[in-house]
């Protein structure tokens, strides 16, 4: 019988097919980084319990904001990619409008986005409506601290035209990151570019020390202190670190091969 312990798997309880719009799935033995250190899994259940029974009230309020300001459900959910390309479920409080991307497709949220309703502008700055995520951790779908899940839809897009996107996937993605606390959402290409940077430093170099840290930093974002304060006292690595890291993620996944959407860079 599986434990919250366990790799998780796919709803489907099949792995996620190998197809022309999907990289490969990697096994579990395959991928060891320094962000996989001892006993993570077990800080991971231990802090998304304690929040999950202390945040139950303010996400059932959060909830019935959204439920009485804007019709569809206060819920929504979407396909992400996590470790190893396995598909999973991502849970959030609606902040935009029912249903808003079945014209559009898949995009990235812009500023002043017309889609977001009023109460979701206060739960999109307050990262409240991240918090149902904590059930993804405690599922073993997510982190607390990793690159921040993507959709597949748009993963095809990005793999072939960012070198080495599909290393961000080596380890489960996070409710916070090192790429998270140091530079805004994604807009754009070049802004996914960046990024990529943190999320592989990440990926090589991440550890207990590190953890904590972002942690920290992202208690005390919740608590008024710009990113731009907490980074610089707690000594996170920036920009000078993050760019020094130019070479291939050194893991024991032969090359990363054919990590873009049915190609082999």
């Amino acid at each position: 019988m599986p434990t919250l312990l366990d790799p998780p798997r796919p709803e489907s309880m099949e792995p996620f097919a190998h197809t022309a719009e999907s990289g490969p799935e990697f096994t579990f033995e395959q991928l060891t980084t320094g962000a996989d250190w001892p006993l993570k899994r077990l800080l991971d259940i231990a802090v998304a319990s304690a929040l999950l029974v202390v945040c139950a009230p303010l996400i059932l309020l959060c909830m019935v904001a959204v439920k009485l300001t804007s019709p569809g459900s206060a819920l929504y959910s979407q396909i992400r990619l996590g470790r190893g390309r396995r598909p999973y479920r991502i849970f959030k409080i609606r902040s935009m409008t029912h249903n808003c991307e079945a014209a559009t497709g898949a995009r990235w949220a812009t500023a002043n986005d017309a889609r977001v309703t009023p109460i979701g502008r206060f739960l999109r700055c307050s990262h409240l409506d991240e918090l149902p995520q904590l059930w993804n951790i405690l599922r073993g779908d997510m982190s607390l601290v990793g690159p921040r899940p993507e959709r597949p839809e748009l993963i095809c897009k990005l793999e072939p035209a960012i070198a080495h996107y599909g290393e961000r996937m080596l380890v489960r993605p996070g409710v916070t990151g090192l790429a998270q606390v140091n530079l805004p959402p994604d807009t754009d290409l070049e802004s996914v570019r960046r990024k990529l940077l943190y999320d592989r430093y990440y990926v090589a170099i991440g550890g207990l020390w590190l953890d904590l840290r972002l942690l920290a930093a992202t208690g005390l974002y919740l608590l008024a202190i710009p990113f731009r304060i907490s980074c610089a006292v707690l000594l996170l690595p920036g920009a000078r670190e993050v760019e020094a890291l130019s070479v291939p993620l050194e893991v024991s996944v032969a090359n990363l091969q054919a990590l873009s959407c049915g190609e082999t860079r």
